[in-house]
């Protein structure tokens, strides 16, 4: 072909009309061409337009599922669709134009905005497209009963680890446990009762389903089943390097990008993981860090991701640790689902996903081991910072913690569930005052409350909580005064004293000014956390600071003088410029500055009313609580006093 149009420009004309090829065989090489010719007068200009279209209507899954992708619902499941995929993309490629202009303009034209800004915030967006994406058309998937070849040891974690289960097609379905549970709560109607979390969910019907089922029976098609958004079943990976689906702690910073373009996507995976929430799936899985086991898959968990070789169905393919121990899943949960709710004033997703959020607070009871409100972590790396160990109280979890507090009594107050309301409310009194006590020291919160040698250090992430409680117009979790205070300590220590600003914000800086060298994650930048501190910033009236911030990454990841992440912007690097997991999600988290300068219309019209104050706790409520907290403070029989070993109980 290439020597054909060397010699002469152009192709002869034989095939023009030979009508459809045939397809080629499995492993057979072919290429294809076409060429255009015009006459361009002189100094003239002449436009020739080509457009490619592939047609790859099914994706299958290691263990068995194949599901029809989103854009066979507008043009069939057949592979020959791509000649009207490659026709449509020629006739409306000039309107597609205009409206990509049309989004983008407002931006661009913005003169407050900064120009590297600009364009990174949109750059930033081909990982929803690279990231490995996957979109269904949210219909029930095609089941492949032979186990697929393989599909053993397969990489199922952060860290490159091994999946060892061979079960059958049948025995990789979630087992789930439906129960009757009591809601606890006052709804609108008024009506005090019990509901199953399942039916709550997915109605009477389905429950009569799963009842009905033999304990070796497959578990019918439920949690990737599309919802009230029609908008089918989104899929992306947490990066190319870590393959898991829809990571939640990480989704937590990327999130914004979608809720801000694709809202219904958004609230799509909000459902999956409110959905999640109620099951589990008792399979036995081993835990890498200390080689315990435990189930796949505990009822009122959130869940790490969506899996990796069976999304929806087998959840959890991160098995470092056993996540259903993890602080910040949870509080994350509540808060992403507070923000979006308030973010799209959409009632009907307020009701449908609320039984999830009351299991995921209740949930996180236990680790309340004092009965103080406020949670406790355990002395290993329980949050997304998977390698950096927390002792007792952390600014982290315990901030994200307070404002999933704060967003859960709110949202119980306005879905007219009084009982919660009060419930979470009098938790927050409490939890607040416990935190500032004992981590607040002047000029920021300390890392955690432990006795630890980083115990006093700068997390850039501290005031996470409060980035979400600002971004969803709750009031602040603390003084205004210590807000700006611990954001300007992060800005002159995490950010200026590493290469005055021009890489990001470090995740940890001692009091002395030198980079927390505790472990790997202590000393890296990340940049999507750098990007939401960078935002918190703007949230809170710090521009030049916020700005600032975010300039490092572009100045290493996008600029010419930087390292060369551009479309592939890693998880994070260390201050010498060695990166982490290339194209990784979090970095989304840019579109949380473009959120904190236009905010959602819901948001800014909503009433300046602290709905806080608006609940009003019954002295049976605090009554209630007193006894549940001085249940959990009593000691335990067993134990006694022993000069010979130390006892906690």
């Amino acid at each position: 072909m290439w020597n054909t149009m060397l010699q002469n420009g152009h192709f002869d004309r034989e095939n023009f009309s030979a009508g459809p090829s045939m397809p080629s065989s499995p492993g057979q090489k072919l290429c294809a061409a076409v060429s255009a010719s015009t006459w361009v007068e002189p100094h003239g200009r002449c436009t020739v337009v080509f457009a490619l279209a592939w047609s790859s209507p099914k994706v299958k899954f290691q263990k068995g599922c194949t599901y029809n992708r989103r854009y066979t619902q507008f043009y069939g499941t057949s592979e020959k669709s791509a000649v009207n995929l490659v026709h449509d993309a020629l006739t409306k490629y000039k309107l597609w134009e205009e409206e990509i202009e049309k989004w983008q303009n407002p931006i661009l034209k913005d003169e407050r905005l900064p120009e590297w800004y600009k364009f990174t915030l949109f750059n930033e967006l081909y990982f929803l497209v690279a990231g490995g994406t996957v979109w269904t058309d949210g219909q029930p998937p095609a089941i492949d009963e032979k186990k697929s070849p393989g599909f053993n040891h397969q990489k199922s974690s952060k860290r490159g680890t091994k999946d060892t289960n061979q079960g059958s097609v049948k025995d990789r379905h979630v087992n789930l446990a439906v129960e009757q549970v009591p809601h606890g709560g006052y709804m609108a109607n008024g009506d005090d009762h019990s509901v199953s979390k399942f039916a709550a969910v997915h109605g009477s019907e389905m429950q009569e389903q799963i009842n009905g089922l033999k304990s070796e029976e497959p578990i019918p098609y439920l949690i990737s089943k599309d919802g009230p958004e029609h908008v089918g079943k989104f899929l992306y990976l947490e990066g190319v390097e870590y393959i898991m689906w829809n990571t939640y702690d990480v989704h937590f910073y990327a999130s914004f990008a979608l809720l801000d373009l694709f809202p219904k996507i958004e609230l799509s995976i909000q459902r999956d993981f409110a959905n999640a929430v109620l099951y589990e799936d008792r399979r036995k899985v081993k835990f890498l860090a200390d080689g315990t086991s435990g189930i796949r898959k505990v009822k009122g968990a959130v869940p790490h991701d969506l899996g990796t070789h069976d999304p929806w169905h087998e959840m959890n393919a991160y098995n470092i640790h056993d996540t259903s121990k993890w602080k910040d899943l949870n509080p994350k949960f509540v808060l992403q689902i507070y923000r979006d709710f308030a973010a799209t004033g959409d009632m009907q997703f307020g009701r449908g996903v609320w039984p999830a959020v009351c299991a995921a607070m209740d949930y996180m009871d236990q680790f309340d081991r004092d009965g103080d409100g406020l949670i406790e972590n355990d002395g290993f790396p329980d949050q997304t910072y998977d390698a950096w160990t927390v002792h007792g109280i952390s600014a982290y979890c315990g901030c994200l913690w307070l404002a999933a507090l704060q967003a859960a009594a709110t949202m119980a107050h306005r879905l007219g569930d009084r009982h919660f309301a009060e419930k979470y409310k009098l938790k927050f009194i409490k939890a607040k005052a416990v935190y500032e006590a004992k981590l607040w020291n002047g000029s920021y919160f300390n890392y955690d409350s432990g006795t630890s040698s980083n115990s006093r250090s700068i997390q850039a992430d501290q005031l996470a909580g409060q980035w979400y409680a600002a971004s969803s117009g709750l009031p602040p979790l603390f003084d205004e005064h210590k807000i700006r205070t611990a954001l300007q300590k992060i800005f002159e220590f995490n950010v200026m004293k590493v290469k005055g600003g021009r890489m990001g914000a470090v995740n940890g800086m001692t009091p002395k000014g030198k980079v927390d060298e505790t472990c790997m994650q202590s000393r890296e930048i990340w940049t999507g956390v750098t990007y939401a501190v960078a935002a918190n910033m703007l949230l809170h009236g710090m521009e030049h600071q916020g700005f600032t911030t975010a300039e490092g990454i572009f100045t290493a990841g996008w600029s010419e003088e930087g390292y060369g992440y551009w479309f592939q912007t890693p998880e994070g690097w260390t201050t010498d410029g060695h990166y982490r997991s290339l194209v990784y999600m979090r970095p989304l988290a840019i579109w949380a500055i473009q959120y904190a300068v236009s905010p959602p219309k819901a948001i800014l019209e909503a009433p300046k009313v602290n709905l806080m104050d608006r609940i009003h706790i019954s002295p049976h409520m605090v009554r209630a609580i007193s006894e549940i907290s001085i249940r959990k403070v009593a000691p335990d029989n067993r134990c006694f006093p022993s000069s010979a070993f130390h006892c906690e109980c």
